[in-house]
């Protein structure tokens, strides 16, 4: 399919396993297990468990948000972010392969609307996208209590399976937009994702699971090993 020069052109992103090697929900909660903010066995187990479910497609999202930012909760804003910033400085930098922000750069300079759209929460996921030079981010939006802090309900709709393309038309919709407008890419890894891989323009099955793979292969959709990849192949 050729791309239609007339129309803006949007570039969207899962983040876990599509721009990272590794989920930063998961990796999250085994960092607070290392600083001592969780029982190692308990939480380690539920955080199994949970991430399980979600490779399955099953996972209840609302109750997975509200485990997944209770230590944050307790601890308040000034804790939480200064954990936060350790979790970047030795999980997340060490994450980001010189594949994923050459990817990023070239659809920037090709005047590309970039967006990273995530299951991820908005507390693990916000620095992270700065920290590869994405302004725009539709995360899992966390309700916030009178004082202003997580009360550890979603905000809205869930940025999971059809939720992503909800939240995708919203946006659009705000800018006076409908899909038909604008020319979209979408790269993933994640059966998940089939939703808006089945909406956009030009599906991208990047680093896919073995289920994705096969759908991938099937349908005819690109199929891109990312973190195998030349930079000079990334966006080709």
């Amino acid at each position: 399919m050729t791309s239609d020069p007339r129309r803006p052109r949007l570039a969207l992103f899962d983040l876990d396993h599509t721009l990272l090697p590794i989920d930063s929900d998961y990796e999250w909660g085994e960092f607070t297990i290392r600083i001592g903010w969780n029982d190692p066995v308990e939480f380690a187990r539920r955080n199994d468990e949970f991430y399980a479910h979600y490779q399955a497609g099953t996972l209840d999202v609302h109750d997975y948000v509200r485990f997944a930012t209770e230590a944050v909760r307790q601890r308040g804003p000034e804790a939480a972010a200064a954990a936060h910033a350790q979790f970047m400085r030795e999980v997340i930098e060490p994450a980001i392969h010189p594949q994923a922000r050459e990817l990023l750069r070239q659809h920037q300079a090709a005047g590309d609307d970039v967006l990273i759209i995530t299951a991820t929460n908005e507390f693990v996921t916000r620095p992270i996208a700065q920290a590869l030079g994405v302004q725009e981010l539709l995360a899992m939006r966390l309700a916030r209590d009178a004082q202003g802090w997580y009360t550890g309900e979603i905000d809205g709709i869930p940025t999971m399976r059809e939720g992503k393309v909800r939240r995708m038309e919203q946006w659009l919709a705000e800018r006076r937009l409908s899909w038909s407008d604008v020319e979209s890419t979408f790269y993933s890894d994640s059966m998940n994702d089939v939703p808006l891989l089945e909406k956009v323009n030009h599906p991208v099955a990047t680093n896919p699971d073995p289920r994705l793979r096969a759908l991938a292969q099937e349908r005819g959709w690109r199929i891109l090993d990312l973190f195998t990849a030349s930079a000079s192949q990334a966006a080709s």
